[in-house]
């Protein structure tokens, strides 16, 4: 049996103790199906080093949450597994590009359709202030360019007191209400085919999708044509060699599909809702294997 090492949080990561082990089981579930064998191993247990991930057929980031936390680490990791040949799916470089939204600037610079961004270095009240009069939105969202799972995430009304920061790189969107009349849809690819479609709604009030505040995920057996031509040309413009990508988007007030992430790094497949319960990725993780390259 092909054994492969999927990276986990650090252990001293309290995040999520109970959520992250049950995607996990998902993904052992899917891969023992190919003959594939995983084992976990924390990502900071190979900061410094990939040698000692070069004794697996290849490497799978799938669960290296709370990265974001800790981003200077991460990227010198990424920069370690790239030095020493670790076979590790998405592309280590892709992993380190993927892991601050900057990235979403060089996208809409390829022409990808992504919700009006402002970034700053220096958030102040003024400047949110002069958001609001010149996007003429009701609402703002305002996080860092480096988070995950709506880590340090706000949805401010007008009048609503800033916590000003500096040294951090945030952004700064209109909020888009269609995230609660319409959901946000996510595209699964894997060996760069679609395997299936899920649409997550927050529960009433509420703006975050994530599972762990109550979002609710529905499989959507026929796909929006806007949303799978918008997530095509995501990856076409990200053209790098992909194993997986999830691809996040959200209709505007005017029915315009605009990109709010390319999840490269450590997506949640939703396996639970997938019909063939990750069998698409198993066979994407074999072909990949058989021809020994990353993707």
């Amino acid at each position: 049996m092909t054994e492969v090492a999927i990276l986990t949080p650090d252990p001293a990561d309290i995040a999520y103790p109970d959520l992250w082990p049950k995607v996990l089981a998902r993904l052992q579930r899917a891969l023992d199906g190919a003959d594939i064998r995983t084992v976990p191993t924390p990502w900071t247990d190979h900061v410094d080093s990939g040698e000692g991930l070069k004794g697996y057929a290849h490497v799978l980031p799938l669960l290296v949450w709370g990265y974001h936390r800790d981003h200077a680490r991460w990227l010198r990791a990424c920069a370690s597994w790239e030095r020493d040949g670790a076979a590790i799916s998405n592309p280590a470089s892709v992993l380190a590009w993927n892991s601050d939204k900057r990235y979403l600037s060089v996208l809409a610079g390829r022409g990808v359709a992504i919700p009006p961004t402002a970034w700053t270095e220096r958030l102040t009240q003024a400047q949110v202030d002069r958001a609001f009069d010149e996007t003429g939105a009701d609402e703002l969202i305002v996080k860092p360019s480096v988070s995950g799972g709506a880590w340090k995430t706000r949805r401010l009304r007008r009048g609503d007191a800033v916590e000003e920061t500096t040294g951090i790189t945030m952004l700064i969107q209109p909020y888009l209400p269609t995230i609660e009349s319409e959901g946000e849809t996510s595209l699964l690819y894997f060996g760069g085919r679609l395997s299936h479609v899920v649409n997550k709604r927050p529960v009433a009030g509420d703006f975050r999708i994530q599972e762990e505040f109550g979002g609710r995920y529905t499989l959507l057996p026929s796909p929006p044509a806007g949303a799978v031509a918008l997530a095509e040309q995501v990856l076409a413009a990200v053209d790098e060699p992909l194993l997986y990508a999830r691809i996040d988007v959200v209709p505007d007030a005017d029915g315009r599909w605009l990109l709010m992430e390319a999840e490269l790094i450590e997506p949640d497949f939703y396996l639970g809702v997938d019909p063939s319960q990750g069998a698409g990725f198993a066979r994407a993780m074999r072909a990949s294997l058989a021809d020994g390259v990353p993707a």
